[in-house]
């Protein structure tokens, strides 16, 4: 009698590894394919949030007819409640606008600096989270509104910034000589931003732009790690703001003498509020998006910008009243 013997079925080791690194193949292709189609769509989400934001701004303006102010100060020292805080109502937030004294500073109301406003945080940015201020929680922003180029607000001569966000009280938007289209809104920040503050230099009313950042970082003054943008209910440049002194993502590098590390800061030559001095800034809009940043302008269109734009192109998107033309790609 005839006995067939069965082959296994099982796979051998050759076999094995062949479907393995078919698999890793496989694996390594896909990977990078999902990682662009997550960046595509938090870039999206991100533009949308600033979509939305610019009109919260005109529908704030069509109900009090200015735009809402980065800050008013009337006493001095003294802290205000930011445009953030302003358009909430605009935002689907009334009810957190509602929890508001405007009469009282942000600083006895932890309720609200603690609240986290999804439609300031990008997507894309990993320090969505927390930041504890002495007995105070604050909860960062990723969009900042634009207070001109250099010299936000000089106090003593009353000049109040030439961006489309000012101080003490909001523009028309018939103020905006330069038209919607030329004049930058809002464009993207990184929370927990470094920065340097009150070095009270420059000290003039009216001062030159630097000519390089590290000429601006040479002005010095106290350094703050990690705590820029990390307080959407404060109305001060390093806070809520940025300026169009640098292109987009252009690093302005600070060594710590404590550390020895380098980090990327942002400057602010006094805090607004705090005196009667000028407050010269250069806050620099950064993203985590790859190759420039987003951005919304004073017409409410949003769009993303090239880190490669020229730096008098985007310092003319950083006036309201210059009288350029800028052509964005």
């Amino acid at each position: 009698m005839n006995i067939k013997l069965r082959r296994s079925a099982a796979f051998t080791l050759i076999e094995l590894l062949v479907v393995i690194a078919i698999i890793a193949i496989l694996v390594g292709l896909l990977v990078p394919a999902v990682q662009k189609v997550r960046a595509a769509a938090s870039r999206a989400q991100c533009l949308n949030n600033l979509k939305q934001i610019g009109l919260a701004c005109h529908n704030y303006h069509d109900s009090l007819g200015n735009l809402p102010p980065l800050g008013s100060y009337f006493a001095f020292p003294s802290s205000s409640w930011s445009a953030h805080a302003r358009i909430l109502p605009y935002l689907e937030q009334e009810n957190l606008q509602k929890l508001i004294n405007w009469d009282l500073p942000y600083s006895s109301q932890p309720t609200v600096a603690a609240t986290r406003v999804a439609s300031y945080i990008c997507p894309s940015d990993p320090n969505d989270k927390p930041r504890q201020d002495g007995a105070l929680v604050h909860r960062p922003t990723s969009y900042g509104f634009n207070a001109g180029i250099w010299r936000v607000w000089a106090p003593s001569s009353g000049f109040n910034g030439e961006g489309a966000f000012t101080l003490q009280r909001g523009i028309r938007l018939t103020d905006a000589q330069d038209g919607g289209s030329n004049t930058l809104a809002l464009a993207e920040v990184k929370g927990f931003q470094p920065y340097l503050r009150d070095a009270a230099v420059p000290a003039g009313t009216n001062d030159p732009l630097p000519q390089a950042p590290q000429n601006m970082v040479g002005f010095a003054g106290q350094f703050k790690a990690d705590s820029g943008h990390t307080e959407w209910v404060d109305g001060r440049v390093h806070q809520t703001g940025v300026t169009c002194l640098w292109a987009p993502n252009t690093q302005s590098k600070f060594t710590d003498s404590a550390t020895g590390q380098v980090f990327d800061v942002d400057f602010s030559s006094f805090r607004e509020g705090r005196g009667t001095q000028t407050t010269y800034a250069g806050v620099t809009s950064r993203s985590y998006h790859s190759g420039g940043v987003n951005s919304v302008m004073l017409d409410g269109s949003a769009r993303f910008v090239s880190e490669t734009i020229n730096v008098a192109s985007w310092r003319a998107l950083g006036t309201r009243s210059g009288g350029e033309v800028v052509q964005l790609p």
